[in-house]
């Protein structure tokens, strides 16, 4: 299995860095055979959106779980959207990070574990509030990708939905995240469509 591991350092004995979207380095590592592969964010400078473009490169690079310290809402939406695990770890190197993965000893992250904001560019384009919360209270981050990503083709905004009450069932509630990760797909299969033929143009 490849893992990504954010880290401090180009080498398996680095420290883990507990950002993402932020963090100096991914370390990609085979988790059999211990093979890795060290590699610059190229998003560590990023006035705003690190998270997203941070979580698109890792997914671009084939991480197929995520072990890092935090995650924000932005990067989450990106790896939900991709059915990339998140797996968080309190501290140590790059190596005991994968050795706790390997043991099945890491937690799980069924949601982002940091605020939108913090550190990740506050009010900078996010694409906050663009119909993609479901009035669930979710939209912290899940409407990134419009401002952001400004090649975007623009979408017509989400129906407006009735204001969800307390007593959301759990199945009307596993519905609504259903349909906001469909939404994010599409919206990431735009994305790297006009990336790619960005890239083919130059």
């Amino acid at each position: 299995m490849r893992i990504v591991v954010t880290a401090n350092g180009a080498d398996l004995d680095a420290p883990t860095s507990p950002v993402f979207g932020r963090c100096p380095t991914y370390v990609f590592v085979d988790t059999e055979t211990m093979a890795f592969e060290a590699v610059e964010n190229p998003a560590v400078g990023a006035s705003g959106g690190a998270g997203i473009q941070a979580a698109q490169f890792v997914i671009e690079h084939r991480a197929q779980a995520v072990v890092t310290g935090n995650a924000g809402p932005n990067a989450f939406s990106v790896f939900q959207s991709a059915n990339v695990p998140v797996y968080l770890f309190g501290g140590g190197t790059v190596r005991e990070a994968v050795e706790a993965h390997k043991a099945g000893r890491l937690q799980s992250v069924a949601g982002a574990n940091v605020q939108a904001g913090m550190g990740m560019g506050r009010g900078m384009g996010m694409g906050r509030g663009t119909g993609m919360g479901r009035g669930m209270g979710r939209g912290r981050g899940m409407g990134m990708g419009r401002q952001v990503w400004g090649a975007v083709p623009p979408t017509p905004p989400s129906p407006p939905t009735s204001p969800v009450t307390p007593s959301l069932s759990r199945e009307e509630e596993v519905a609504s995240l259903k349909d906001m990760a469909g939404d994010l797909r599409k919206q990431l299969a735009e994305v790297m469509e006009r990336l790619d033929r960005l890239e083919k143009e130059n």
